[in-house]
């Protein structure tokens, strides 16, 4: 697992995260050794997520998104991959989680042992373009909701200040999503709108209804 080290805060994305072949690598693409696939996975979602990549556009200060930078970024913790998925009942997150990582990442066949440590016997996924940016954006309004809370949670924790520009956590979305300019214009140059933007927002919000609907807006932490 690693990241493409040359890069920019002015770019259509800052962080390019991918899972590779166990090979030699140059200084340009920099490793991190989780231990276990199913750590991997959730770490890949993580930093290929458009709340992470936020996150980075504030440090970086030139082209290296080096170590030393990385170190300093919001992982989330890994126990929260253990709780209850709050909008999807009977699984956890990482069960959640897991399938679209596996589904994004094994294309080809020099990933299978990947694919076999993530417990999935089959063949290669077909590279589905439509596909892909359905689940690309399920997982980032995952994140969104991982990241900044339930609208009662923002609520009760986010500061006057943010909260006089961000009245809710959604309004916070919708103006992080309109931080990618590059990702904006090339679906208004494709489509008209900007489709990233009002997909993740759709789903976003089905998912705050999920949770409503079985009482999950006031999640209590779990032990993995």
């Amino acid at each position: 697992l690693g990241w493409r080290d040359i890069t920019n805060a002015t770019n259509e994305r800052t962080v390019i995260a991918a899972v590779i072949p166990r090979v030699g690598v140059g200084n340009k693409f920099l490793l991190m050794l989780p231990k276990l696939a199913q750590s991997a996975s959730m770490l890949l979602a993580l930093m290929d997520s458009i709340a992470f990549d936020f996150c980075a556009r504030q440090k970086l200060g030139g082209t290296d998104l080096a170590y030393s930078t990385m170190k300093q970024l919001p992982v989330l913790p890994p126990d929260i991959f253990g709780r209850p998925c709050p909008w999807s009942p009977g699984e956890t997150l990482a069960d959640w989680v897991r399938p679209r990582v596996l589904e994004l990442t094994y294309t080809a066949w020099d990933l299978e042992p990947f694919a076999r440590d993530l417990g999935y016997q089959g063949p290669p996924f077909h590279y589905d373009p439509e596909r892909r940016f359905q689940l690309r954006c399920e997982l980032d309004a995952a994140f969104f909701l991982l990241y900044l809370g339930t609208p009662e949670e923002w609520e009760r924790e986010a500061t006057p200040e943010l909260k006089l520009l961000f009245p809710t956590p959604r309004d916070a979305v919708a103006y992080i999503l309109d931080q990618f300019p590059i990702v904006r214009r090339r679906d208004e140059e494709r489509y008209g709108r900007y489709r990233t933007k009002e997909t993740i927002l759709t789903i976003y919000d089905d998912m705050l209804r999920r949770m409503s609907g079985h009482g999950y807006l006031h999640p209590t932490p779990t032990s993995p």
